[in-house]
């Protein structure tokens, strides 16, 4: 694997790596720039989100645009999610037998054509289509991308991953304020001009860039028994971490959509209160990913799910009890247990396959966080209307809380 240098202005220090090679890291803010592959996974990914940023709100507004209907526009999330679910295991199956760097660059490659769709379209059916074309294109970004670090840095994935997880919600973070930006000088459907090159970018980087893994032996022999994933995945340990993923997947779906709307109805935040939210939420998610990473590599990822995962359930069950600074307090404290246990539990499903399986893995994680993406909003918002907001968020934070419980019973207990 080629190798190369990184001269930092803050603290550089050289660091040897597995293969004898030496290279840069970052001394005390613990990102360790280990090679090519690091920088430009990251920063493809960073490009894409930020253009992912800009858009998020526009698209809405052109569906209503092109047909005066906002009830149409529930179909924006139901139509990425499909291919975005469908191809999850498709995909990590097919880059553990031919490799990760082509199928990461065909998805840049993809969600830089939705752009273009996006741009161009005229009626509901092209937008939709655009839609279509870039959930089948943010799959493989989402879930490769990592399975191809863990392979490339076996000693230090929880801070390569971290650092790229952090990567993509540094760029929703930033994406809404370069809109802005953007809209005092240009029309908003140009908007999705620059999502288009932003994707055309990320696919440069990584054809650059990236190095794929090295096949070995190990890899070879471990494919004969990726047909036995479902028995793999069935162990009661690694059971419990994928139901747990799902939670967390249902977690962050209301994050984004059910609670800034609570928060507008019931507790009378405006557009500055939620702006704050949102920020919070992802620079939480994203700044936890690099102390986490960390961690994880030190004292491993069992305890950090379980801390989470006990994070995300204080926060949830809480904030709806409690008046403003509380309330963002306590959704920051959420948002960071989210944030905590995405890549503690993202590093152990990697860490407990063989290297032939990284990408189904990766696969199965983003199955499972896209069910409870989609589908815990759906649940909540129906039995919101029943039982009401408050007694539904207590009700996630028992689940989460229990969830952990289990983790603790089962962690360590592995049957394979």
């Amino acid at each position: 694997m080629a190798s190369s240098r990184f001269y930092m202005t803050i603290l550089p220090v050289e660091l040897p790596g597995n293969d004898g090679k030496v290279r840069c890291g970052l001394m005390g803010g613990r990102l360790m720039l280990r090679d090519r592959s690091i920088v430009g996974v990251c920063c493809s990914a960073f490009f894409m989100m930020l253009g992912v940023g800009m858009i998020v709100a526009i698209l809405p507004q052109r569906v209503i645009e092109l047909t005066g209907s906002v009830s149409l526009t529930a179909y924006l999330a139901s139509l990425f999610a499909v291919p975005y679910l469908l191809l999850q295991i498709p995909y990590g199956r097919l880059s553990d037998r031919m490799g990760f760097k082509p199928f990461i660059i065909a998805g840049y490659g993809i969600c830089t054509l939705a752009g273009f769709i996006f741009y161009f379209s005229t009626d509901t059916k092209t937008l939709f289509l655009g839609r279509m074309l870039q959930g089948a294109g943010e799959a493989p970004i989402w879930a490769l991308a990592p399975a191809l670090l863990s392979l490339q840095n076996p000693t230090s994935r929880g801070r390569a991953m971290g650092s790229y997880n952090a990567s993509i919600h540094l760029g929703l973070t930033a994406g809404p304020a370069l809109g802005i930006a953007v809209s005092q000088f240009w029309q908003a459907n140009e908007a999705f001009l620059i999502y288009a090159g932003l994707c055309l970018c990320g696919t440069a980087v990584v054809s650059k860039l990236v190095e794929d893994a090295k096949r070995t032996g190990e890899q070879e022999q471990a494919q004969l028994c990726s047909r036995k994933l479902i028995a793999l995945t069935a162990n009661p340990e690694r059971f419990c971490v994928l139901v747990a993923i799902t939670l967390y997947g249902a977690g962050y779906g209301l994050f984004v959509t059910i609670v800034p709307g609570y928060l507008i109805a019931h507790k009378g935040f405006g557009p500055i209160g939620v702006g704050l939210f949102f920020t919070l939420f992802y620079l939480a998610v994203s700044l936890s990913q690099l102390f986490t990473g960390a961690l994880t590599d030190r004292k491993g990822e069992g305890i950090l799910m379980i801390c989470g995962l006990l994070l995300a359930a204080v926060g949830i069950g809480l904030f709806t009890k409690v008046d403003q600074p509380w309330i963002i307090g306590l959704l920051t404290l959420a948002s960071t247990g989210l944030g905590v246990f995405l890549l503690s539990s993202m590093t152990y499903l990697n860490g407990s396959v063989p290297d032939g399986m990284k990408g189904t893995v990766s696969g199965v994680f983003y199955l499972c966080w896209g069910v409870g993406y989609f589908a815990g909003p759906l649940a909540i918002g129906y039995l919101g209307k029943l039982a009401g907001f408050p007694a539904c968020f207590v009700g996630l934070s028992f689940l989460f809380a229990a969830s952990g419980a289990t983790i603790l019973l089962f962690y360590g207990r592995r049957t394979d």
